[in-house]
């Protein structure tokens, strides 16, 4: 759904930047808090934080490259505001897409370099609020164990696909270049996107639930998970007091930090070679209902990477792949320098001596 130059003018364009320069603003202090806090548990946080929100960042991009049927002639792929929201958190969650839209613009050409506070608003922000807000609402009344996790994760992810065509229609209402009969690009794109968000709502149930399966602790939304001990007294039940006023020892997120990390590699630098080459959501309702008619070329047309190949290699299987694992690479190389700033800040400003928690570096 990324959208190019020409679709929105530059007035609603300029203000949708405005908002996403806002929502960024309030994600970063947010994201000081999400990368520097713990659960109640005491099992969230620490260093091995930084590290994992840049895996995030760069498993989205990754798997965005995996283009998967939808219909005759239609293409879908990931979103991903209600992984990155689930995994990380809803306000680090925005600046995982954020950094993701922002590389695929600059190095890739792909989604307009003007419409690039729209795309955030529409995939990072839109996304991650509606799948957010149904996670947590879905987490309060299902039965507090793991496998309710992955169920709430399935449905936040359908939800927050047509959530974000319908956003993006909104917008078009207000800005669009052409002049297409609102209703029909609404039907259009919501019924396209409720089967995209489909194949997103198992992805992300798959990845959740196997984050969920090892290693829990990981995932911000399963904070708080495992109840704490009680013990009957007087006929109540009370929490039972800790064994011991030391920090228990915290697990290394290394293994789960190299297994995402080749994952990813593998996903943009082979497996994407076979996705589906029909055009996506957008871009089939835009050729269909003519949105498309004042599309402008990308200003980065011309770049090394533009169009997810490497220029002046001839091969097409070696020229994706390539571009694929340098994707992965800069994705999760910004985004986790990105990370390791705003939780740095978040340290700075806390007393070390009263806010110290188990840490251990990826």
């Amino acid at each position: 759904m990324h959208v190019p130059d020409g679709f929105i003018d530059l007035p609603v364009s300029g203000a949708a930047a405005v908002v996403a320069a806002g929502a960024l603003a309030v994600s970063l202090r947010g994201a000081r808090r999400e990368l520097g806090g713990t659960s109640h548990t005491g099992s969230y946080g620490g260093e091995r934080t930084a590290p994992l929100a840049g895996l995030v960042a760069a498993f989205i991009f990754a798997v965005q490259m995996l283009n998967f049927p939808v219909a005759a002639g239609t293409s879908g792929h990931l979103l991903g505001g209600a992984l990155a929201a689930i995994l990380v958190g809803p306000y680090t969650g925005v600046l995982c897409i954020a950094v993701v839209l922002l590389l695929q613009g600059i190095l890739f050409a792909d989604g307009g370099l003007t419409a690039l506070g729209v795309n955030i608003t529409v995939m990072g922000v839109v996304t991650v609020v509606v799948a957010y807000a149904l996670f947590r609402g879905l987490v309060h009344v299902l039965p507090r164990k793991r496998s309710s996790i992955t169920v709430a994760s399935f449905a936040a992810a359908l939800v927050s696909v047509p959530a974000a065509a319908a956003a993006f229609t909104l917008i078009y209402a207000i800005g669009g270049t052409t002049d297409v009969p609102i209703g029909t690009v609404l039907s259009a794109m919501v019924g396209v996107h409720v089967l995209i968000g489909i194949g997103e709502a198992v992805i992300t149930m798959l990845t959740v639930g196997a984050v969920v399966a090892v290693r829990p602790d990981l995932v911000y939304g399963a904070r708080g998970l495992s109840a704490p001990l009680k013990l009957r007294v007087g006929g109540e039940l009370v929490d039972a007091a800790p064994s011991s006023t030391a920090p228990a020892p915290v697990a290394s997120a290394r293994p789960v930090w190299i297994a995402g990390l080749v994952t990813s590699l593998v996903l943009a630098g082979f497996v994407s070679f076979y996705a589906s080459a029909n055009p996506d959501g957008l871009e089939k309702v835009a050729a269909d209902k003519g949105i498309d008619k004042k599309v402008e070329d990308h200003a980065a047309a011309d770049s090394p990477l533009a169009d997810y190949g490497v220029k002046d290699v001839d091969n097409v299987r070696v020229s994706g792949g390539l571009a694929g694992v340098i994707g992965v690479g800069a994705t999760v190389a910004a985004g986790t320098g990105l990370f390791v700033v705003v939780r740095r800040r978040q340290g700075a400003s806390k007393d070390p001596a009263a806010t110290r928690v188990p840490t251990e570096t990826v």
